[in-house]
């Protein structure tokens, strides 16, 4: 009966990581259980689709099979002072130690970029059955911009779109006064694009 206890006892670890491979397929920690206790080349499961390299310090558990201290698996990983706090009920939120996040809030989904730039690869399309982007800076672009509907600058001021504006400049016309030969006006033909 003692020795199952023991068993038991050893079973389960909680300590701190202090190393980490993760250049393989399976990533490996090194794991401090105690002062005397450390345990290196240790497996560590992550959920499928979920990957992270847990900085050094960070709160592990470990099962080790039949109490075997040589034979463990490293099942959950926390990190006291990188812990997104003050989520509410049925939040989710993906952060790292840089200040980076996904959150899934109650209000939406927000993006933190951490200060540092955020990038979409391989993704020859982005669709979205509503209004895709509200913008409060800049939009810088190196490629064309090709719109199905209307284009509205200075939408805060001006009504009118640049097509509506491109078809009023193509069909204006200005007199001109003080024609020589008469006291006529004549008049201008339509601008034409410059080639």
């Amino acid at each position: 009966m003692q020795s199952q206890f023991w068993s038991l006892v050893r079973s389960l670890g909680r300590g701190r990581l202090t190393r980490v491979d993760d250049s393989g397929p399976v990533q490996l920690v090194q794991m401090q259980l105690s002062q005397s206790e450390t345990r290196d080349r240790t497996p560590r499961l992550c959920e499928y689709g979920f990957s992270s390299n847990p900085p050094d310090g960070t709160d592990a558990v470990a099962v080790f099979l039949g109490g075997d201290r040589t034979n463990g698996v490293v099942i959950a990983c926390g990190n006291q002072q990188y812990r997104v706090r003050g989520l509410a009920s049925g939040e989710v939120c993906i952060s790292d130690n840089r200040q980076q996040s996904v959150c899934l809030s109650a209000s939406g989904i927000v993006v933190n970029g951490g200060g540092n730039p955020v990038t979409i690869t391989n993704a020859p399309e982005i669709t979205a059955d509503t209004p895709l982007l509200h913008c409060t800076g800049n939009i810088g672009c190196d490629g064309n911009i090709q719109a199905a509907g209307d284009i509205l600058d200075n939408s805060g001021t001006n009504a009118q779109s640049m097509a509506a504006s491109r078809h009023t400049y193509d069909v204006h016309w200005h007199d001109v006064p003080n024609v020589q030969g008469g006291n006529g006006t004549a008049r201008s033909d339509p601008p034409q694009p410059q080639q």
